[in-house]
């Protein structure tokens, strides 16, 4: 379903994408004085796209300016939100457990990422640990953050972390690989005055 829905939001952009080249590009041709065709929407460089009596048209109905502008802001705001929902990085919400019975479980993507996220910040010197799931529910993938102490060695607790929780994470969902990015940071602690 990702996928449809991904390849449904690139057609999407694309159309949208090349209708507005298309116009864009038409009406800077014909203001450098490019004639166009008969039945385009405007005839020369100096004609405009709305004249004087189509813009006066509903001018004494109080009702088209305000419409007008509440559609404009409409539009603004669901492309606003439209960007944004596709620049923000989906979180899985479901894996895909193999029980062995040919069924299968779902379990939530977000309580794989809280024991992930536990089991990685068990050892001494992990302040925190940070998980998010992608990929599909078949073929899930981890990007995990660690705070680190400054007395810890980053060797120790990413080897904790691979040979540990991200073990016994795909061992006990059933999965055959979970390929992970992982961030090691270290924490930042407040000088303090020592009198």
């Amino acid at each position: 379903m990702t996928t449809m829905l991904r390849i449904v939001n690139r057609v999407l952009v694309g159309l949208v994408g090349l209708v507005l080249v298309v116009l864009g590009g038409s009406v800077l041709a014909v203001g450098l004085g490019v004639r166009p065709p008969s039945w385009w929407i405007h005839d020369g460089r100096h004609d405009v796209l709305l004249s004087d009596t189509d813009r006066a048209r509903w001018r004494d109905s109080g009702w088209w300016w305000p419409t007008v502008i509440a559609v404009l802001a409409v539009l603004v705001l669901l492309a606003l939100w439209w960007i944004t929902a596709n620049l923000r990085r989906h979180r899985l919400a479901e894996v895909l457990v193999d029980t062995g019975d040919g069924e299968g479980a779902l379990l939530r993507g977000r309580a794989l990422e809280g024991v992930l996220a536990g089991d990685a910040s068990n050892p001494d010197g992990v302040a925190h640990a940070h998980v998010h799931l992608t990929g599909t529910r078949t073929a899930p993938q981890a990007r995990v953050q660690l705070l680190l102490e400054p007395h810890v060695d980053p060797e120790t607790a990413l080897h904790h972390l691979t040979d540990e929780a991200l073990t016994h994470a795909r061992d006990s969902a059933g999965l055959e690989k979970l390929p992970t990015e992982v961030r090691l940071s270290a924490v930042k602690h407040r000088a303090e005055r020592v009198s």
